[in-house]
């Protein structure tokens, strides 16, 4: 348990390190620390965020954003009958599991962003389903949001970000 403990501290370091010394040389940190200025998003869900998702890809628009964190809809149309069944699940695994986790951060740190506005005037009313149901709705546009910040600089309508 100590092994993996000065393991993990050293692994610690060196990001720090990099973020410190390397920020100019570096696209991919200059995104990690962009979204290290936003409140709600720590410095390991922003590492995950650029190191899996974004610093390894440039996409055209945000459907292939949704597309590839598998948080697209997938509706089934026979017939007369259209139903959802839920999300694709296609895309990467921890991002799909970080970007909710975060959503869930956003509503928390982020309450007078346009997002928190939108999700709190659409689910927040019903019961923990439809609750479970918006997050996830959400977490794409939050998604998309922050890779618009990331390619534009344009921040996502009413952040906040963290005090220097």
């Amino acid at each position: 348990m100590i092994l993996v403990r000065q393991q993990r501290q050293a692994q610690e370091k060196e990001k720090r390190r990099l973020l410190e010394e390397e920020l100019e040389n570096y696209p991919v940190l200059k995104q990690v620390h962009k979204l290290q200025l936003l409140r709600s998003i720590g410095k390991a869900s922003s590492w995950i965020y650029v190191m899996e998702f974004f610093g390894w890809r440039k996409f055209k628009n945000r459907k292939e954003v949704g597309a590839l964190s598998g948080l697209t809809p997938t509706p089934f149309s026979s017939g007369n009958g259209n139903r959802e069944q839920g999300i694709s699940k296609a895309g990467n695994k921890r991002i799909r599991h970080i970007t909710l986790e975060i959503a869930w951060l956003w509503l928390r740190y982020q309450p007078q962003s346009e997002l928190s506005l939108w999700y709190e005037k659409r689910f927040a009313q019903g019961g923990a389903r439809m609750r479970r149901v918006g997050i996830v709705a959400m977490s794409r546009k939050l998604l998309i949001s922050l890779w618009r910040y990331l390619e534009t600089d344009e921040l996502p309508i009413g952040a906040v970000l963290k005090p220097c």
